[in-house]
């Protein structure tokens, strides 16, 4: 199914409008709530505060992650030029990424999804695991193992989502730095530059296990991971606000039609679920009702 076939012209044309407006807004409202928490917790230090931080801060990381993809597909702003420097500088190096090397791993994924060919198989073609399997994952996720992992393979090259070529350049690491010494200047000048350790020690413990929520529920325990059909390969997840919010912001839960139309920015994707629906491609799609519900379907006991 193209979205020629199901979807006109003018159609078409509407939801791959790309807004510079909505796109800024969506950057500027992640990196004010950021700071916002770091200085929730940096002017009030206690127990609750970074709880609070280690519970909402992921959010807002993962909201740069899913920008940084956005500007890799092209369609956060309208020009080449501002999707390439925000997505990198303000969006994926803040949260050890690279633009250019995940947009490569990306497209690779798109291609290829609904065969064993997928470069993103080893995410989810696991599932449904046991509950012991995935306690045992979220343990790893929340105590910094998985992390520290992560650490290791950008510093050796050797990042699932990354070229070996790029992550290990001398120059792509010195770019992290930059951008990481920059931001925690900034919080030294406000006050409360100890709460870069609260930023990054959040990256390394509950952002993985948001990430890893977010694989789940995208295309993991689907009605047929190796059908190109993407209604039975790839997920959306029907979930409530405060989950949104927590576990995918910016519209990241209509990954279903993320993949049958990439081109569309992430704030229309409601309205192209609501075309689907109105024209009942839909109807033998199984509907999950949030993250709750898909961690039901991930576990096998």
């Amino acid at each position: 199914m193209k979205p020629s076939d199901v979807l006109s012209t003018p159609e078409r044309e509407k939801l791959l409008k790309r807004s510079d407006f909505r796109a800024w807004t969506y950057v500027l409202s992640t990196w004010i709530l950021i700071f916002v928490i770091l200085l929730l917790v940096g002017y009030f230090p206690s127990i609750i505060t970074l709880l609070f931080a280690w519970i909402v801060l992921p959010g807002r990381q993962l909201s740069l992650a899913v920008l940084m993809h956005e500007a890799g597909h092209g369609s956060l702003f309208k020009t080449k030029g501002l999707n390439t420097w925000v997505g990198q500088w303000l969006c994926a190096l803040p949260t050890l990424g690279d633009l250019a090397s995940y947009a490569r791993g990306h497209t690779a994924h798109h291609r290829l999804a609904g065969t064993d060919e997928d470069p993103d198989l080893p995410n989810y073609r696991a599932y449904p695991i046991k509950k012991s399997s995935l306690f045992r994952k979220w343990t790893r996720d929340l105590t910094g193992q998985t992390g520290f992992k992560l650490l290791v393979a950008l510093a050796t090259g050797g990042g699932s989502q990354m070229s070996k070529e790029t992550v290990g350049s001398s120059n792509l690491l010195a770019r992290q730095i930059l951008v990481q010494f920059i931001f925690a200047s900034i919080l030294v000048a406000l006050g409360v530059g100890w709460t870069w350790f609260v930023w990054m020690g959040t990256f390394l413990t509950s952002y993985m296990w948001v990430v890893r929520l977010r694989q789940v529920g995208e295309h993991a325990v689907v009605p047929d991971l190796y059908d190109p059909d993407v209604r039975l390969n790839t997920r959306t997840v029907d979930a409530p606000f405060w989950q949104r919010f927590l576990l995918a912001p910016n519209n990241v839960n209509y990954h279903m039609e993320h993949h049958f139309m990439a081109g569309v920015p992430c704030y229309n994707l409601p309205k192209l679920r609501a075309i689907l629906k109105s024209k009942g491609l839909l109807d033998e799609v199984p509907e999950v009702k949030g993250y709750g519900q898909v961690l039901k379907l991930a576990v096998a006991d």
